[in-house]
C-alpha cells in the first residue's frame, strides 16, 4: 500500500505498537538492564537504513538541551527568540524543535518554525521512515547491530523520523530536547552541535540514570561534544564538579551562567529565578546559533537585541504554569515530576488562588513511579505554609483520558501495568498518604481524567456566587496533556 494512503490514525496505531510492554520493561528492571551504548550504536544503524550518516544532521545545526528541570522551557525559549529573530531577518530558513512527551497529539513533538507539523505530513514522513526500515535496500549498510526489517522503540522512532522530516523539509536549525539522560539518549547520535545546554539537575528516572545527582550528571553531560561550546547554569556543587571534569575530558569549553543581567527589563514568566535561569541559557544558546548562521548578527553585551526580548516574552509553552478560567472553575495547569518542581508549582499555584476566593482542589497523578508518593509531602506543606488551609478537595485519578471510551489515541501507553491501572492501585495509595497528611481534607481516587474534571466542576456548582473552586492540576504531563484535550477540545497544542 502506498504511504499517501494511511492516515494519521493509522500512524499513531502503528507507532504505538513499538512501545515496550509493561512486563519486559519490569522483566528489564529486574534484571538490571539499562541503556548503554549499544543504544547509540543502534540509532547509527536506523539513522543508516533509512539513509542517512551522523555528518547529515550538522546541516540541521542542532542546538541540543538535557537537564532535569527546564529543559522544555529552555527548548521553548530558544526556539521562540529564533522564531523572531526569523521574521525580522529571514534566518534561520526554517526552525525545528524535537520535544517530548506531547500534550495532547504526537505531531506536536516535531515542529516547524514553532507549529506541529500536520496531520498528513507527520503520515507521510513516519511510513516512508517505516517502509525504509522494512525494505532493507540499503546497499551501505554493511555492518549494524540491528536486525533487518527491525525498527526502534516509541521514543526512539519518532526521534529517528525527526531526523528524517527535518532534512527532508530543509530544516536549517534545529533545536533537541533529550528524552532521559544524554549520554545514551537517541538524540544524542548528533556528532557537532551548534551548542549544548544543560540545565538544572536533580533526581530523577534513578533507575536509568542513577540514584545520585552526580551519576545522573554524568549522562546529562554526554550531550557535550569536542568542538562544540556548551553552556550551563549554576549546579548543585557535586553535579557541578561532575560536569566540570567531563567537559575536561571532552576538551570542551563549558560557560556556567548566572542570570543574564540584560533580562532585568524582560517580562519572564513566571517571574521567579529558576526560570530566568533556563532564559539565561536560552539567550546563549540562541546567541551562539545566529553567530553561525546569520553573518549579519553580533553579540551586544549591554542589551537584548528586540527579537530576543519578543521571543521570551511571547514564548507559548502549554501545560506550565497555565490558568483557564471556566467561570466558577479556574484551572491552574502546571506540569512537574520531581520533588522540587512540585515545590515551585504549589507555590505558584497557591499565589495564583490567592486572587480569589473558594475552595482549593488538587488533582494530581504520576503514574508507574513508586518514589511519587513522596512527592505529596512537598505540595501539602507548600500549600498550607502559604496560606495555612491547604486543599478542601484533594482528587488523585489515572491518565486514561475518558471514562467510557478510555484513552484517546495519542495517550494509549503500554509501559505501565493495566491491571494496576483499573485497580487505581497508585491512586489509592496517594489518596492514604494524603489523609495522614491532612485528615481535614475530602480525599478520593477516581478512574479517569474526564471523571476527576467533572467533579471539579460538580464541586464548582454548588458555591455561592461571587465564588469559584481553585483547582490545581499538576504532576504527570500525561494528566496535565490530558486535562488540556478535555477543556479545549483541542485535536493538538
Amino acid at each position: 500500500m502506498a504511504s499517501t494512503a494511511r492516515t494519521y490514525n493509522d500512524a499513531i496505531d502503528a507507532l504505538n505498537s513499538l512501545q515496550t510492554p509493561f512486563a519486559v520493561l519490569e522483566a528489564r528492571r529486574k534484571a538490571g538492564i539499562k541503556p548503554n551504548n549499544d543504544s547509540i550504536k543502534d540509532m547509527r544503524a536506523y539513522l543508516s537504513r533509512i539513509g542517512y550518516s551522523p555528518r547529515d544532521l550538522d546541516q540541521l545545526n542542532i542546538i541540543h538541551v538535557a537537564g532535569t528541570k527546564g529543559k522544555g522551557s529552555t527548548c521553548a525559549f530558544v526556539d521562540s527568540i529564533l522564531h523572531q529573530h526569523q521574521r525580522t531577518h529571514a534566518v534561520p530558513k526554517k526552525i525545528g524543535l524535537f520535544i517530548s512527551p506531547h500534550l495532547v497529539a504526537v505531531r506536536e513533538r516535531i515542529r516547524i518554525n514553532s507549529a506541529p507539523i500536520s496531520e498528513e505530513l507527520f503520515a507521510r514522513y513516519f511510513f516512508e521512515v517505516w517502509d525504509l526500515l522494512e525494505s532493507d535496500q540499503n546497499p551501505e549498510v554493511t555492518e549494524i547491530s540491528v536486525e533487518r526489517r527491525d525498527k526502534p522503540i516509541y521514543a526512539r522512532y519518532l526521534t529517528l523520523m525527526s531526523y528524517h522530516v527535518f532534512l527532508q523539509e530543509g530544516v536549517d536549525a534545529a533545536v533537541y530536547e533529550t528524552g532521559i539522560g544524554g549520554e545514551f539518549d537517541a538524540t544524542n547520535i548528533v556528532e557537532r552541535p551548534v551548542a549544548s545546554g544543560i540545565s538544572t539537575l536533580g533526581i530523577d528516572h534513578v533507575f536509568v540514570l542513577g540514584d545520585t545527582v552526580e551519576k545522573i550528571a554524568w549522562h546529562k553531560a554526554g550531550i557535550m561534544k569536542t568542538g562544540s561550546p556548551a553552556f550551563t547554569i549554576e549546579q548543585v556543587p557535586g553535579a557541578a564538579q561532575v560536569l566540570k571534569e567531563r567537559a575536561q575530558e571532552k576538551k570542551v569549553d563549558l560557560k556556567v551562567l548566572d542570570i543574564d543581567p540584560r533580562l532585568q527589563s524582560v517580562k519572564i514568566l513566571p517571574d521567579a529565578a529558576f526560570q530566568k535561569k533556563n532564559a539565561s541559557l536560552a539567550v546563549a544558546l540562541a546567541e551562539t546559533a545566529l553567530q553561525k548562521l546569520d553573518p549579519s548578527f553580533s553579540r551586544d553585551p549591554a542589551a537584548l537585541p528586540r527579537e530576543f526580548v519578543d521571543g521570551l516574552e511571547r514564548v507559548v509553552w502549554r501545560g506550565r504554569c497555565e490558568v483557564k478560567d471556566e467561570g466558577k472553575a479556574i484551572w491552574h495547569i502546571d506540569g512537574a515530576h520531581t520533588t522540587d518542581s512540585l515545590k515551585v508549582a504549589a507555590r505558584w499555584f497557591v499565589e495564583e488562588a490567592a486572587k480569589r476566593t473558594g475552595p482549593k482542589v488538587l488533582i494530581f497523578n504520576q503514574q508507574g513511579r513508586s518514589e511519587a508518593i513522596d512527592f505529596l509531602d512537598g505540595i501539602c506543606s507548600t500549600v498550607k505554609s502559604v496560606d495555612g488551609v491547604g486543599f478542601q478537595h484533594v482528587i488523585f485519578c489515572t491518565n486514561v483520558t475518558y471514562a467510557e471510551s478510555g484513552y484517546k489515541k495519542d495517550f494509549v501507553n503500554h509501559q505501565y501495568d493495566p491491571q494496576e491501572i483499573a485497580k487505581l492501585t497508585a491512586q489509592r495509595a496517594f489518596a492514604e498518604k494524603w489523609k495522614v497528611l491532612d485528615p481535614t481534607a475530602d480525599t478520593m481516587a477516581i478512574p479517569s481524567i474526564e471523571e476527576a474534571l467533572n467533579t471539579a466542576r460538580g464541586i464548582a456548582e454548588k458555591l455561592k456566587d461571587g465564588q469559584t473552586v481553585q483547582v490545581f492540576i499538576t504532576g504527570s504531563l500525561h494528566l496535565v496533556g490530558g486535562a488540556l484535550a478535555i477543556l479545549e477540545k483541542a485535536d493538538a497544542l
